[in-house]
Order: C-alpha cells, then sequence, then structure tokens
C-alpha cells in the first residue's frame, strides 16, 4: 500500500479520536441525542481507522505452509469488520438513542456549545476528507467514481472515503436537527435528528459490506490486466491458441494467474519449458501485482471440456 494511502488512514485515526472526545463532552453538557450519536460515529471511526491498520500490517505477513498464498485477504476481512461496526456500533445504537429521545424528549441546554462542536468538527472532518478524496482520485485513472470503486481492489482507498463522507453528512443532520429543535421548540427533533445519522450509517454499512463481501470472496483482476496477458501470449510463436486467462485477487496487490493454452504440436518440450519460463517473466515484469502464474499447456477440445 502507497505511504500516501496509510497517512489517510492515520490522519482519520487521530481526527476522529479527537473529535469523539469533544463530541461526548458536548453531548454530556448540553444532553443533546443529536450529539450522542455522533459522538458514536467518531469513536466507531476511530476504531475503523484502527483495524484497518491493523489488517494492513498483518497482510504483510509472508506467505507459508498454511497460507500457501500469503495473508493478502486480511485486508478485506477486517475491512468487512469494519462494515459491520459501523451497522452494529454506529447505526443501531444512534437509532436506539434516537428513538429513545423521541420517546421522552429532552430540552438541549447550552446549544451553542454543540454549534461550536459541530463547526470544529465539520472542518476536522473535512480536512481528512479531502485528503481521503484526493487520494482516490489517484487511483481513478479517468473513470467515473461509481466505476473506480468496483474497479478498486484495494478497500483501503474508499472505506475512509465513504466513513468521512458519512461523518460531513451527519455533523450537517445533527447541525439541522439542533437548530429546528431550538427555532421550534421541539426537543424531540433532536431524537429525530439521531434517528437520521443512524439511517445514514447504516445506508454506508450496506455500501461497504456488499462491496468487501465481493473481495473477500475472490475478484478476477482488472479486465485491462487480463487483455495485456491474453495479447502477451497470443504473441508467443510457439503458442497455437489461448484457452483461457483465469485471475484471482488475494489481496489488493497480489493476483494470482492461471493460464491455459494449447502449445504448438510439434513443438519440443524444451522449447515448451523455455517458452513458458519466459512468457512468466515477461508478464510478472510487466505486471507487478502478479504474484503468482501457473501455465497449462493442453489442447483446445480439452479446455473446453469436449
Amino acid at each position: 500500500m502507497a505511504h500516501s494511502s496509510k497517512l489517510v488512514i492515520y490522519a482519520a485515526l487521530v481526527g476522529n479520536a479527537l473529535i469523539a472526545v469533544t463530541k461526548f463532552g458536548a453531548a454530556f453538557m448540553t444532553g443533546s441525542a443529536a450529539m450522542m450519536a455522533e459522538g458514536i460515529h467518531s469513536l466507531v471511526d476511530t476504531g475503523n481507522q484502527g483495524l484497518l491498520l491493523h489488517g494492513l500490517r498483518r497482510a504483510k505477513r509472508p506467505a507459508d505452509e498454511r497460507f500457501p498464498f500469503g495473508h493478502g485477504k486480511e485486508v478485506y476481512f477486517w475491512s468487512f469488520v469494519v462494515a459491520m461496526l459501523i451497522f452494529g456500533l454506529g447505526a443501531v445504537v444512534s437509532i436506539y438513542e434516537g428513538v429513545h429521545r423521541v420517546q421522552h424528549p429532552e430540552v438541549v441546554t447550552d446549544p451553542m456549545i454543540n454549534y461550536i462542536v459541530l463547526a470544529l468538527a465539520f472542518c476536522f472532518e473535512g480536512a481528512a476528507w479531502w485528503l481521503a478524496l484526493r487520494e482516490f482520485r489517484s487511483h481513478q485513472r479517468g473513470r467515473s467514481m461509481r466505476e473506480a470503486i468496483r474497479a478498486s481492489k484495494d478497500p483501503t482507498t474508499f472505506v475512509v472515503l465513504f466513513e468521512d463522507t458519512a461523518a460531513l453528512v451527519g455533523l450537517l443532520v445533527a447541525a439541522v436537527g439542533l437548530s429546528l429543535s431550538q427555532t421550534l421548540e421541539m426537543p424531540v427533533l433532536d431524537g429525530v435528528a439521531s434517528i437520521g445519522i443512524g439511517c445514514i450509517l447504516a445506508v454506508t454499512a450496506a455500501v461497504l459490506a456488499m462491496r468487501t463481501k465481493s473481495l473477500l470472496i475472490g475478484e478476477a483482476a482488472d479486465p485491462l490486466l487480463v487483455a495485456d496477458v491474453r495479447r502477451r501470449v497470443e504473441a508467443l510463436d510457439a503458442v497455437e491458441a489461448v484457452n483461457e486467462v483465469l485471475t484471482l485477487h488475494m489481496g489488493p496487490h497480489q493476483v494470482v494467474l492461471n493460464i491455459s493454452v494449447d502449445m504448438v504440436d510439434a513443438l519440443p518440450v524444451g522449447d515448451v519449458e523455455r517458452a513458458i519460463e519466459s512468457l512468466t517473466v515477461e508478464i510478472r515484469s510487466a505486471h507487478p501485482d502478479i504474484s503468482r502464474v501457473f501455465i497449462e499447456a493442453e489442447p483446445r477440445n480439452t479446455a473446453e471440456g469436449v
């Protein structure tokens, strides 16, 4: 993982920890349910960044007898855990707190404290969001945001961005809820804001869970990489035809490649071995993310299951 990407996580970790303490302090001083929900949100985000860093550290462990392809999928697992925590600790607790406050509304005291904390939190979250967005854009390569998220095999590039986006929207909801509850003298709206923040977190968690689940199950490499590999194989004189090119991401930057080729029948065994060795070196030089290359020499009709 690039140093700049890791820096984004560290920045979010420190920022969310400080913001969480401030929000909880404001919530206890003013009795605001929306501020309490925001404090829970920031606390969960702090833990999430810690889990992402933990996953990155474990993913770097070398391959061993039990895990011959390495531990790259640790990043995917811990990213999925992050999504579950956003839902379980963030969304559910915020909604529960909001429902409780709607049923038993209380007047928020010293609302100015909340506004000051929300304004400061918005500035800090905004800075973290900008860093995460800049890092994400460096991986877009001209694609739309939706396409880039779908194509990304490194969840850390979009998990932090999603979290920070949800945080900014949640801050706006909290500010609106507090303002309306004070202006309209309807304390119940503070609880409604807390429910709204919980719903935002639930949607964020659902999107992240679906995306990281797909990575955890195992996705193919970028179609451009697959197409380039196929082109290189087809260019070899020793290859009669390419049956199939299969890829699997075992981590953000760890691809397992399996190629089935129909070799020229009259080719001596020694030439076949040299061709395979040369092709392996060429592919791994062109695509450093490809960690393992398996090449099967088999007739086309066998590959097609005939």
